[in-house]
């Protein structure tokens, strides 16, 4: 962490600001309950989040990874890249001990896009998603104020299931682009020919029991995540509820069509999300089974959960060197 906080102005993070809204309604909605303190830098995160995203799905250069990589590297070092998206997040990175290796991950799982890998279990789905979006999750936790493991571990519980939940969403808008994200061991237990499935995306029983199964283990995460929510400062509680009823609630839609994702896309009304967004405004803590609060992390996102873990243990030792 730099000693000195590098420089962003308020025009740097009004970038970051528009970036959210244009790029995620869902996230934008609910980060407007949100305190301040949170909100700022959550939406350069976000920003950075997306143009790294965005860098490697629109370049045919083998070399963009590592140029995001360097890239990072800049923002570390508090020398960011000419771009009000590094700088802002270089100050954010730097002011709130962001640890490195939580945006090395995310850009390891937008490799892994690049690179058009499949997954055979579940196991290694959870990997990815660990990657795309448990990162994210720890990410906010970490702005919220908790670093304890049990919270982090909650945490991404609910990224990997909103992950589980976009992949379930866009199966034949993937497979029409030529991916498929479902595992293909569950895919042979369905006995269902991915490569006749890529050629021809068309909806059958066969692909509507994996997507099931699918939205079942994320319906799974879902819970885990709850207790998690509980355990967040008072003032964050309500946007990470309302971000975990909107995702969850296109499992609902999808189930509702029958697990049908291929032939339609799966999409929570405005009407709806506005709903889900009071409904979590006006919440009780209801009641969690005492073991979720502990329950391990998933050995997927245990490595994530380490490393900010691990900066609140260091973080006297920062104070002390900067002082």
């Amino acid at each position: 962490m730099p000693l000195l906080l590098p420089e962003a102005s308020e025009a740097d993070f009004a970038a970051c600001r528009a970036m959210l809204r244009a790029g995620s309604k869902s996230f934008a909605a609910a980060s407007l309950l949100l305190p301040a303190r949170v909100r700022r830098p959550a939406a350069a995160l976000y920003a950075f989040c997306r143009m790294a995203d965005d860098a490697i799905d629109e370049a045919d250069d083998p070399g963009a990874v590592d140029e995001l990589r360097r890239r990072l590297d800049l923002a570390y070092e508090g020398r960011p890249f000419d771009s009000p998206i590094d700088r802002a997040f270089s100050r954010v990175a730097a002011e709130q001990d962001m640890p490195r290796e939580l945006m090395d991950a995310l850009i390891e799982g937008f490799a892994w896009d690049a690179e058009g890998r499949r997954y055979a279990t579940i196991a290694e789905l959870c990997a990815y998603g660990a990657r795309v979006a448990a990162t994210v999750g720890a990410m906010m936790t970490a702005l919220m104020g908790p670093r304890d493991p049990d919270t982090l571990a909650r945490a991404c519980d609910l990224g990997v299931a909103m992950q589980l939940t976009n992949i379930a969403r866009d199966v034949g808008e993937d497979a029409r682009n030529g991916r498929i994200y479902l595992p293909s061991a569950w895919l042979e237990d369905a006995r269902v020919d991915a490569h006749a499935f890529l050629r021809q995306p068309v909806f059958d029983e066969k692909i509507g029991s994996v997507i099931e199964r699918l939205l079942r283990y994320a319906s799974c995460l879902y819970t885990r995540s709850d207790v998690g929510i509980a355990m967040l400062p008072p003032d964050c509680r309500a946007a990470i509820r309302a971000a975990r009823l909107i995702y969850a609630d296109i499992g609902r839609e999808i189930t509702t069509a029958r697990f049908d994702s291929v032939s339609r896309r799966a999409v929570v009304s405005t009407r709806r999300k506005l709903w889900l967004v009071l409904r979590s405004l006006f919440a009780r803590e209801g009641e969690h089974a005492p073991e979720l609060r502990s329950a391990p992390p998933l050995p997927e996102t245990r490595f994530l959960v380490m490393a900010v873990a691990r900066t609140m243990r260091e973080a006297p030792l920062l104070h002390k060197a900067a002082s």
